[in-house]
């Protein structure tokens, strides 16, 4: 399978940069996954596609401000430090920017020195270990001192942090948001439970691997990234009762999708369980629980569009995202929705 063949062009001015001020306003491309017909509506929309007892599953996950912008306490150089991943307590894996300058033994100071770091060893990709240092509560310093991890395509200064974040946002550990949650408003999930949805919760904390390229030429020599999650037993009893009664199960988003496909059995049964996963859903794959999903437009060759092309066939999304292109649609995490049905 060829890194080529889920290539698309996309002008520049199509990628949002901005999150438009309605969330649920964006606009929606209905796509069936059978036909590969499409259909034109607005994302608030999205209710008259649901069914009563229809199971609509949302990643409760929590964007921290995860982008620290410091100082080496010896030189005074600028480093950016990037938290990916809480190995324990103030013992962090993290992104350093520039690299060479974080050798292990370095003082990485913040906000003049509320918050220290202290580079303990490199790891792999790059990657440092580094140790914090505070007076108080790491995660109230944390707040008022990082920043929202934009994608790299994003170049804007995102002027509400809240924008980044889903409205059902819980529990903190991402380090990028689960961007086809950002469309819901309370009011519109409202409406959707009192339309007889059942609304399910599972938490994945999604890493920057999310925004990696795929750097060969074979797409199954990719290595993918792995990623926290976790089922409750409650939840997982709403999606299987669905799933029992023959009702769709609905993933908003591909991080939802990638938990329940990483948590069922062969014959279609969610474990309540949590763990690590790095799952690799690209076409060939046999979906064992989701049947719908709620979804951005991805990266041209990017592993999201290879989910996306295992669920409706590579030539759908293609020609879809051919269609999105010409009606000047808004692309990546800030951009319109699609549901594949």
């Amino acid at each position: 399978m060829d890194i080529n063949d889920f290539d698309y062009d996309l002008p520049e001015e199509l990628i949002a940069q901005d999150p438009i001020e309605d969330r649920s306003s964006s606009r929606l491309l209905l796509l069936d996954k059978k036909t590969g017909k499409t259909q034109d509506k607005i994302f608030r929309d999205i209710i008259d596609e649901l069914n009563p007892g229809d199971c609509l599953v949302i990643n409760n996950t929590k964007v921290i401000p995860a982008r620290l912008m410091g100082v080496k306490e010896d030189t005074g150089a600028h480093i950016e430090v990037l938290l990916l991943k809480r190995e324990q307590d103030d013992v962090w894996e993290v992104l350093v920017k520039p690299g060479k300058k974080a050798k292990p033994g370095t003082i990485i100071t913040f906000g003049d020195g509320r918050l220290k770091a202290e580079v303990l060893e490199v790891v792999e990709d790059g990657n440092r270990k580094i140790r914090f240092s505070y007076q108080g509560i790491f995660e109230e310093i944390l707040d008022e001192l990082g920043q929202m991890p934009l994608p790299p395509y994003i170049t804007h200064q995102l002027k509400d942090k809240n924008r980044y974040q889903t409205v059902y946002a819980k529990y903190e550990g991402s380090a990028a948001a689960p961007t086809a949650g950002l469309h819901f408003t309370k009011d519109l999930l409202k409406k959707i439970e009192e339309k007889g949805v059942v609304i399910a919760s599972v938490t994945l904390h999604v890493g920057l691997g999310t925004f990696r390229p795929v750097k060969v030429e074979n797409v199954l020599e990719h290595h993918m990234h792995s990623e926290f999650y976790r089922i409750e037993p409650e939840e997982a009893e709403k999606i299987n009762a669905a799933k029992k009664a023959g009702k769709r199960v609905i993933a908003v988003g591909t991080t939802s999708c990638r938990t329940l496909e990483s948590a069922s059995t062969e014959d279609g049964i969610l474990k309540a369980q949590s763990g690590w996963t790095d799952i690799f859903i690209y076409p060939g794959y046999h979906f064992k629980m989701v049947d719908a999903l709620i979804t951005n437009f991805h990266l041209p060759k990017s592993t999201l569009v290879m989910l996306v092309s295992a669920l409706a066939g590579r030539e759908h999304i293609l020609a879809a995202y051919k269609g999105a292109v010409e009606k000047k649609y808004r692309f990546f995490s800030f951009g319109d929705a699609m549901f594949i049905h």
